[in-house]
């Protein structure tokens, strides 16, 4: 049986990822912390920091391959000209969306699958602390396991 401190410390650990909106790499700095501070103590609150940093990590390898992909082609379509839009100078300059490259439609996909991502993660996240928060075991889905 959790008692309320390790419920709590769980919640944190899984929390501690929103720390990256104030400073860098704190998602995962904060779930570390917590985790290499507390893991001793509870085997509860040992798995769910494990799930946390496995999440978190799995989270930037995706965002890795995605920005691999994305990258070259956004770079490859800007740097061999941008065909939707004629400019030749300030005072003329048309913008024509009739006939947008496919490029544009793969990175906009990419993008709005980047967005989707995001919004997917921040669900996961807040879904394991409600059950870290009611002491039960949470598993985030598309996590590899990097620490065991």
């Amino acid at each position: 049986m959790t008692d309320n401190n390790q419920k709590n410390i769980a919640t944190f650990i899984h929390l501690s990822t929103f720390s990256r909106f104030f400073f860098p790499l704190g998602n995962f700095l904060g779930p570390l912390l917590l985790w290499v501070i507390n893991k001793d103590k509870s085997e509860f609150v040992d798995s769910h920091g494990k799930q946390a940093l496995n999440f978190q990590l799995s989270v930037f390898l995706y965002a890795l391959i995605l920005g691999t992909i994305t990258i070259p082609l956004f770079v490859f379509k800007v740097f061999n000209g941008i065909d939707f839009i004629d400019f030749n100078g300030f005072d003329n300059l048309h913008i024509s969306i009739s006939k947008p490259s496919p490029l544009l439609y793969i990175t906009g996909g990419l993008g709005v699958l980047a967005v989707i991502g995001f919004i997917l993660e921040l669900i996961f996240v807040v879904l394991a602390s409600l059950k870290a928060r009611d002491g039960e075991m949470y598993h985030y889905p598309l996590t590899i396991n990097f620490i065991k």
